[in-house]
């Protein structure tokens, strides 16, 4: 097994790739979409192919870039690349306790040097127009709404994470290709209603960016996913163990 320090590194460079690709899509969308006249029937949503269209292809970068860093890395440090996979498998004491935080504080450093270095890349338009790819609730959708979105969103993802990558008996080399599809899934589901984060370091990462470079000040809504995919990645982890656990009678 690699080292903590090298398996902390590995942490921080997934999370790097899933933020700097994943927002990244999403901040090009809407800068692409910024000159659009925004009464039309095809800009509706985030950008120009509005609504389905666009989260289809946000939610293929994310998982592209999921899929990549699970073939690349998963075998250094389990490519977690999101807190809430980290609690969750360290519930069902697949984990360590005391790599925990170490992995945590990894990937919100990962995701915050991919959200400042698509500033670097793309300029103060990726604050302005694109909001570095921040995640918030869609209008009409309440606090808790939100944080039930996420939690079954997370909780797909982990239950996913579970039956092919966790589990021993699952066939071999289709673990990242699995998970990467079901993020992509998952995103173009729900990524009109909480913009589909399921991963708090993820939402971590664009907020910092946002707030160092005098962009929206959106922390008010953190807690719905922190909450949420934490919540989201126990249960699925659990229900998983329990269904997967031997049966002592007859």
């Amino acid at each position: 097994m690699a080292s903590l320090a090298k398996r902390a590194v590995a942490e921080l460079v997934g999370t790097f790739l899933l933020v700097f690709f994943g927002t990244g899509a999403a901040i090009i969308t809407l800068m692409i979409s910024a000159g659009q006249d925004p009464t039309t029937t095809f800009n509706i949503g985030i950008g120009v192919l509005g609504g389905l269209g666009d989260w289809l292809a946000i939610g293929l970068a994310f998982g592209f870039a999921i899929m990549a860093s699970i073939y690349a890395l998963g075998s250094i440090s389990g490519c977690h690349i999101n807190p809430a996979v980290t609690i969750g498998l360290w519930a069902v004491k697949k984990f360590p306790s005391r790599d925990v935080l170490p992995y945590i504080i990894a990937q919100l450093v990962g995701a915050s040097l991919a959200s400042l270095t698509l500033v670097m890349v793309l300029g103060m338009d990726a604050v302005t127009i694109g909001g570095l790819g921040a995640t918030t609730p869609f209008p009409g959708i309440g606090y808790w709404q939100a944080v039930l979105v996420e939690a079954i969103g997370t909780f797909i993802l982990v239950l996913t994470i579970m039956g092919v990558a966790v589990d021993r008996r699952a066939s071999p080399g289709f673990a990242g290709l699995a998970i990467g599809l079901t993020v992509a899934g998952v995103i173009t589901t729900v990524g009109n209603i909480t913009g589909a984060s399921l991963n708090p370091a993820r939402t971590f990462g664009p907020y910092l960016g946002d707030l160092l470079m005098g962009g929206s000040n959106l922390w008010n809504y953190f807690p719905i996913y922190v909450i949420g995919p934490i919540v989201g990645a126990v249960v699925a982890a659990l229900l998983y163990q329990y269904l997967t656990s031997e049966d002592t009678t007859l």
